[in-house]
C-alpha cells in the first residue's frame, strides 16, 4: 500500500524539500500552497496523513484544521502541524483545533518522517485490545469501538488509543512518560501533546454524559476514575 501524504505549505522550497523526502520513502505525495487548496484537495483525495502549516495564505493552519475535523471522512486523518512560531501557545491552538501533534521549524527530516511512520501505524492498527474494559456506562471493546450507554462515541485514533492507554490501567497512575512512549515513541514529542489530546478526549467524554473522567495528578500523569 503506498500512503497519500498531503502536503500544505506556501514556501516553495519546503514543500519541495518535503515532497523529493517522502516520495523516497515510497509515499504519494500531493501539495497546497494555501489554506483553500488544501480543504479542497483533502475533500476531493482523500489522504493518509496531512503535513499542515500554520502560517497559510487565504486561510491559516487552525482554520484548515477546523474544517478538516469537521468533514465525516477526514475526522480521522491524523494531522502534523508544522509551525515557525516559537510560542508554545501557537501550537497548542494547533493541537486544540484537532491536530494530532507540532513540529517547530527548522526541523529534523529524520524525525519528521519517525513521527509520520508512528501516526500512520497507528492509523492502519487495528484499534481495541483482546478484553473488554468498561468503567461507568464507558465500555470499550475488544473490536475497537466506544461505547457510552451502548451509543457509540467518536474518536480520533489518537484519543482512542489515549483511551485505551488510560483504561488499560484500570484507575492506576499512568505517567506522561509512559503515555507518550505508548502513544507518540518520544520521537521529539512533548508533555504539552498529552496534556491537549486529554483534555479533548476528557470534554469528549463529558459532553456525551460519560459517567467516567481523567483525573490530573499535577507533576506525574493521569488516572481515569468513575463519577456518580
Amino acid at each position: 500500500m503506498r500512503w497519500r501524504i498531503l502536503v500544505v505549505e506556501d514556501e516553495e522550497g519546503i514543500r519541495e524539500i518535503l515532497s523529493e523526502a517522502f516520495r523516497r520513502q515510497g509515499y504519494t505525495v500531493m501539495c497546497a500552497a494555501d489554506g483553500d487548496q488544501a480543504v479542497d484537495l483533502a475533500l476531493t483525495a482523500v489522504p493518509d496523513l496531512i503535513i499542515l502549516d500554520l502560517m497559510l495564505p487565504k486561510m491559516d493552519g487552525w482554520e484548515v484544521c477546523r474544517r478538516i475535523r469537521e468533514e465525516q471522512e477526514l475526522r480521522h486523518v491524523p494531522v502534523i502541524m508544522l509551525t515557525a512560531r516559537r510560542d508554545e501557545r501557537d501550537a497548542v491552538a494547533g493541537l486544540e483545533a484537532g491536530a494530532d501533534d507540532y513540529v517547530r521549524k527548522p526541523f529534523s527530516i529524520p524525525e519528521l518522517m519517525a513521527r509520520v511512520r508512528a501516526h500512520l501505524r497507528r492509523s492502519d492498527s487495528p484499534q481495541g485490545g483482546e478484553v473488554q474494559i468498561s468503567m461507568g456506562n464507558l465500555t470499550l471493546e475488544p473490536q475497537g469501538d466506544v461505547l457510552v450507554d451502548g451509543r457509540p462515541l467518536d474518536l480520533s485514533p489518537t484519543e482512542h488509543r489515549l483511551l485505551e492507554v488510560l483504561m488499560s490501567g484500570r484507575g492506576r497512575l499512568v505517567s506522561k512518560e509512559e503515555i507518550l512512549g505508548k502513544i507518540w515513541g518520544h520521537v521529539g514529542s512533548d508533555s504539552r501533546t498529552v496534556d491537549v489530546n486529554v483534555f479533548r478526549l476528557r470534554r469528549k467524554l463529558e459532553e456525551a454524559g460519560a459517567r467516567v473522567t481523567i483525573k490530573t495528578v499535577r507533576g506525574r500523569g493521569y488516572r481515569v476514575m468513575e463519577v456518580s
